[in-house]
């Protein structure tokens, strides 16, 4: 036997497009059970497998619009863009900085910290 491809197997993605029945009268009241549903992992994720999701659990992160029990998709393929959230690793502990913004992080030395991901969503509930 010859291998001649090899590689990982991708899936078909399927394309969200609403239906239209062709039928002539009054639509069928279960139309809507025909369309696909939304999957929020295909629209917000781009690499499986270096996405995390990450629930906050304090009220530390409030002025970069981050709540108690908002949760972070952090994509850890993702390069660090200034300006952006990140997720970083600082004396041990986990810690979300936004680098750099203030004066603080601007004076800030890049190897007091560890950049572990790119923060790309943050979803909180109204």
């Amino acid at each position: 036997m010859e291998v001649t491809e090899f590689g990982k197997i991708k899936q078909a993605k399927p394309k969200h497009r609403a239906e239209v029945s062709m039928q002539t009268g009054f639509p069928s009241p279960a139309t809507h059970y025909l369309e696909r549903t939304i999957d929020l992992s295909e629209v917000l994720v781009k690499n499986k497998e270096a996405t995390f999701f990450v629930r906050i659990g304090g009220s530390s992160w409030e002025d970069l619009g981050i709540y108690k029990n908002d949760v972070l998709i952090i994509d850890r393929s993702r390069s660090f863009i200034s300006g952006k959230l990140a997720l970083v690793v600082k004396d041990g502990a986990f810690d979300v900085m936004k680098f750099p913004t203030s004066e603080k992080n601007k004076k800030m030395a890049p190897d007091t910290f560890e950049l572990w991901g790119v923060i790309t969503y943050v979803i909180h509930s109204l």
